[in-house]
């Protein structure tokens, strides 16, 4: 679609109807997020868009570029902690309202290893990342951090 300019209003067209497009980059500049205060205003207009129940093709193409440009900031401002087996084990556990021996019987592992990995005194081996990786239906790289 040709983006042309209305001579009676000077804006910009997508199509027949105003470019909403050019209309948002006004209210919120597409250009790198320096800020933790320029993280905060893409993300309350990132809502804005998300919490309508339907996007224009134009608000659809901003919203994506707007999303890409928080990731680029929080994947260089916000670093994500790396977390051990014990830890996200637990989070596993705890998010699936699941139990140590129910995890340990469904995954094929022992649950005396369950318990020490959870307390810190053993680490998952390759196989046991397997496992749970399965059975949890997550990435196996997920285990692959290591605190």
């Amino acid at each position: 679609m040709a983006i042309t300019k209305d001579t009676t209003s000077g804006r910009a067209v997508y199509g027949k109807s105003e470019d909403r497009y050019l209309e948002l980059v006004r209210q919120f500049p597409l250009r790198p997020l320096n800020s933790d205060s320029d993280l905060d205003g893409a993300i309350a207009v990132i809502d804005s868009l998300i919490d309508r129940a339907k996007l224009s093709a134009p608000e659809q193409d901003y919203l994506d570029v707007l999303s890409d440009l928080v990731e680029v900031y929080e994947t260089e401002a916000v670093p994500i902690k790396a977390v051990g087996d014990a830890d996200l084990l637990r989070f596993l556990i705890e998010n699936r309202q699941s139990s140590q021996t129910e995890v340990a019987k469904k995954a094929g592992i022992a649950e005396s290893t369950i318990s020490e990995v959870l307390a810190g005194k053993r680490k998952l081996n390759r196989s046991q990342i397997g496992k749970l990786a399965r059975h949890f239906r997550v990435e196996p790289g997920a285990f692959s951090f290591r605190a």
